[in-house]
């Protein structure tokens, strides 16, 4: 299979990435850049991992930047996952419109329009593929600091389930799979005692793990859940 992957320089991203090269598919990589580990990733893959840095606050150029210079219509896109995210941390009070407004344009608007060209491929090449977006426990277990960047992870897990009731009768499926807390860049400016906290409000106790992440999305894209669409998936310890 053909993937685009946004957000697939680090992290989950390129775990993500890992796994469904192991598994065989040909990866179509965006990010803003191309550090070591990616590239590394690309040397093992030769000729399977591509990437191209894009700018994905442009939500404006997708269609340029994307599906006409990297994916065009010669490519068959079965599948996408929508990872690529960046979060706006604070109390509600102190909101900013600016600052809202960028993180809206990454987590939101270019996924839609992503989205949306990838459906029209979909339908051009008559493939019954699958989308993934990658949401956040944050949307579903509320934490201080966080509804900003909540918001605009379940303003994508209301937009996954009605992308699934509007094309499948095309045998398209779109899911979100909801991580728990990982350890990951974005999470990195918490301290010791605020990660504690957050583990102990898991059943597991401890930080969701990254490969199981990147588990669950390989499995949602893949035939052996061709019945499942409209879903959100938690992969997040047993978050309470």
């Amino acid at each position: 299979m053909n993937i685009i992957v946004t957000g697939c320089s680090r992290g989950v991203g390129l775990e993500i990435c890992r796994v469904l090269l192991e598994q065989g598919h040909s990866i179509y990589g965006i990010a803003r850049s191309c550090p070591e580990g990616f590239q590394a990733l690309q040397a093992e893959y030769e000729g399977k991992l591509f990437f191209k840095s894009v700018d994905l606050a442009d939500c404006e150029n997708v269609r340029l930047n994307v599906f006409k210079d990297y994916c065009g219509n010669r490519v068959q896109i079965d599948g996408y996952v929508n990872n690529a995210a960046v979060a706006y941390d604070d109390i509600v009070t102190n909101l900013n419109l600016d600052r809202l407004k960028a993180m809206y344009n990454v987590n939101v608007f270019t996924p839609m329009m992503m989205t949306k060209n990838v459906i029209r491929n979909m339908i051009l090449h008559h493939t019954k593929g699958a989308i993934i977006h990658i949401s956040s426990i944050s949307v579903h277990t509320g934490y201080k600091g966080l509804a900003m960047y909540a918001s605009s992870k379940g303003a994508l897990e209301a937009f996954s389930k009605d992308t699934a009731r509007e094309w499948g009768p095309m045998g398209i499926r779109s899911n979100v799979v909801v991580p728990g807390f990982m350890a990951t860049a974005m999470s990195s400016t918490l301290t010791e005692d605020q990660r504690s906290k957050i583990y102990a409000r898991t059943s597991l106790k401890t930080a969701t793990s990254i490969r199981s992440v990147a588990e669950t999305v390989a499995f949602l894209l893949s035939e052996k859940a061709e019945s499942i669409t409209g879903q959100n998936i938690h992969v997040d310890n047993g978050t309470i």
